[in-house]
């Protein structure tokens, strides 16, 4: 069994694909343009603690839900590098997942937002 590493190597690896991540796929660069311009409105319309936590919240998810759906995909790859329906069903279903839970933060916004815009 490989020995731990040191906490801070731990950090740096997880934030190393966090970069990874911005640096080479698409869907996840405009997720993280979103969450930027999320905070960006929290603090513009001065949104309630609340507000700006379910905000926060769902955008992370979204973030997350983006990551685990690309190491899904690239595990995928691995294991059938060809086409397979099986495969293309795996693939299918974890992007199912992101796209659930944008649809869940538009319309959480589309709840939120507007009280704020129009008051």
């Amino acid at each position: 069994m490989m020995p731990k590493p040191p906490l801070h190597k731990s950090f740096l690896n997880a934030f190393r694909g966090v970069f990874v991540m911005i640096k080479t796929e698409r869907n996840f660069q405009i997720e993280v343009a979103a969450f930027f311009v999320n905070l960006f409105l929290i603090f513009y319309f001065n949104l309630s603690g609340a507000d700006a936590a379910l905000i926060i919240l769902v955008s992370s998810a979204i973030l997350s839900a983006e990551i685990f759906n690309t190491a899904i995909e690239k595990i995928c790859d691995i294991i059938q590098p060809d086409f397979d329906p099986k495969i293309g069903f795996i693939k299918d279903i974890s992007a199912g997942a992101v796209i659930l839970l944008a649809i869940a933060a538009v319309i959480i916004g589309v709840i939120i937002y507007p009280k704020y815009i129009f008051s």
